[in-house]
């Protein structure tokens, strides 16, 4: 079988050489033309390899030179990620945005109530940073909007000189909000929300080895099977604190988990050149009377605040204080802020701001340093219920543990028992890995549902797999029900990666103990999932940026 041996390594070798000029070609500089406007960026977009499907993300790294200014490095930045990227987007916007106020599914008092929202909010945003041209903070709102921006105008083609902000309200700002939206379809009265009664979004762990040796910081993502295209970015923006600051920001280089067409997270999860890993579970609202605080006027929305803290706070209390600065109410999270500049490997004693967590209901915002309490238990878990009491009580948790029982109190909680007994399980990597990846809901006492039948549900564990319940089955909320919905990915980082902006990664539900997910095999093979894989079981990744 010489000829298929010859065959084989001829293949081989074409698709090196597609490899090699597929990845030189990314490398180039990138110009734009248009309007009189010439503007030559020195960009290195590296590692968005199409090919690359056996760990299922794809890969951008952004880097601007300070060379010009920030105004253009921001709106150059978009424009060249819509240039290579635009196909994903285009794939991701149908799977999972097509139908929202659009033809295919439309609700037309909300929308109309949603774009009144945006739009009001947006003229507001502009006139802060008009009359606030010497704030870091409305300098970097800006920057984030220009970025955007030239996101959305090099998508279209539309490719000019940037000028004043202007949006499609029900355009790319849609996929930034897609955590805001789920506020505020309850806070602008949709008449049906997508939000389901007790649906999670994330499980975290913060986890302080033995002896101090190692300190991880992992993240799973919650999501519909749709949503799972996905790329890993990197940006390092030249920017400066202000028009009249120049020096640089503390956060100018970002790693993050992302999705086509958003410029933040959106999981969340970020390793910033400031030295902080940044990363939320959501929490959510469930007391009615607090969406009153939710206004257009003196709002921002959680996705920009969160990009401007991430680049200007080089502590985490600093941090929580700039994201803290006009809560919108909406995309209410638990976030963890570790600084890893406080941590140093083996040491005995543990630095105050190694830690600190930081939660947001609508009109309320609380913070505190929580690295003593990180020391003393050696973990901290997140897993989509306050920790403080006040945010507990104000956002309506009395109330679900009165309706629905202990699946919604902060220690009874199946997760909140889990990471309890299985973190102590935790001594490497791998373990930790195995950690964040697991479900054995068939098996394992803590997963039952009280007033389910089956009794266990793929719901109750670190990373949920709620499209393996009965869909004839009996369940006492929505979020216990057969949906396609869970775990989808997993990220975690080290001191000893940290520094190089690397982690390990997983793309798609997990696997270890349950059944592959397979679109083709699933309840759910008929969603929409263009650019998808049919079978999901792919291995941890390392993920390594260009030097």
């Amino acid at each position: 079988c010489c000829i298929c041996i010859y065959l084989i390594t001829f293949c081989f070798l074409l698709l090196i050489l597609l490899y090699y000029i597929f990845s030189m070609s990314l490398m180039n500089t990138f110009t734009l033309n248009q309007a009189d406007l010439k503007i030559r960026f020195s960009l290195a977009l590296s590692w968005r390899i199409t090919m690359c499907y056996l760990f299922r993300w794809s890969y951008l790294e952004v880097v601007t030179s300070g060379k010009y200014n920030d105004t253009l490095q921001a709106y150059g930045a978009g424009a060249v990620e819509a240039s290579v990227t635009s196909e994903l987007i285009y794939k991701h916007w149908i799977n999972t945005l097509m139908g929202y106020c659009g033809p295919f599914k439309y609700d037309p008092g909300y929308c109309s109530r949603l774009k009144e929202y945006i739009t009001d909010n947006l003229e507001w945003v502009n006139q802060e940073i008009e009359k606030n041209p010497d704030s870091p903070y409305w300098h970097q709102v800006h920057l984030s909007l220009l970025q955007l921006q030239g996101l959305e105008d090099g998508y279209n083609g539309q490719v000019t000189s940037p000028g004043r902000l202007s949006f499609n309200p029900l355009g790319f700002l849609l996929f930034q909000m897609g955590g805001d939206l789920e506020d505020l379809e309850a806070a602008l009265n949709k008449s049906s929300l997508t939000h389901t009664v007790g649906s999670g979004s994330c499980s975290a762990l913060i986890k302080l080895l033995p002896g101090n040796k190692e300190l991880f910081v992992s993240h799973d993502t919650w999501n519909t099977y749709q949503s799972m295209l996905r790329i890993m970015k990197k940006y390092t923006f030249s920017f400066s604190k202000s028009q009249r600051d120049k020096t640089l920001i503390p956060g100018d280089t970002q790693a993050f988990s992302s999705y086509p067409g958003s410029i933040f997270s959106g999981d969340d999860f970020y390793i910033l050149s400031s030295g902080l890993v940044t990363l939320e579970t959501t929490i959510g609202n469930s007391n009615p009377d607090r969406w009153k605080f939710v206004m257009p006027q003196g709002a921002v929305m959680e996705w920009l605040r969160n990009i401007v803290a991430n680049r200007l706070a080089q502590t985490g209390i600093e941090w929580a204080e700039i994201f803290g600065q006009h809560n919108s109410g909406t995309y209410n999270n638990q976030w963890m802020i570790v600084d890893y500049k406080n941590f140093v490997p083996g040491k005995p004693d543990i630095k105050q701001g190694l830690f600190t967590v930081l939660e947001q209901i609508p009109g309320l915002i609380q913070i505190a340093d929580k690295t003593q309490e990180l020391y003393k238990t050696s973990y901290w878990a997140s897993y989509n219920i306050p920790y403080f009491e006040k945010v507990f009580n104000a956002s309506g948790g009395q109330d679900l543990v009165k309706k629905y029982g202990p699946w919604f109190s902060y220690n009874e909680n199946p997760r909140a028992q889990i990471f309890s007994r299985n973190q102590t399980l935790v001594t490497d990597m791998e373990s930790m890995v195995r950690l964040m990846r697991y479900n054995n809901f068939k098996n394992d006492p803590l997963s039952e549902c009280e007033g389910c039948d089956p009794p266990h549900n793929g719901e109750n564990s670190i990373s949920a797999r709620s499209d393996l319940n009965p869909a004839n089955g009996t369940y006492p909320f929505g979020a216990l029900k057969q949906r396609p919905h869970g775990g989808t990915d997993m990220k975690v980082t080290s001191y000893a990666l940290f520094r190089q902006y690397e982690l390990l990664a997983v793309s798609g539900p997990t696997w270890d103990q349950v059944p592959v997910f397979q679109w083709s095999t699933s309840p759910y093979q008929n969603l929409t999932h263009i650019g998808h894989p049919d079978r999901w079981d792919f291995p941890t990744v390392h993920v390594r940026w260009s030097k």
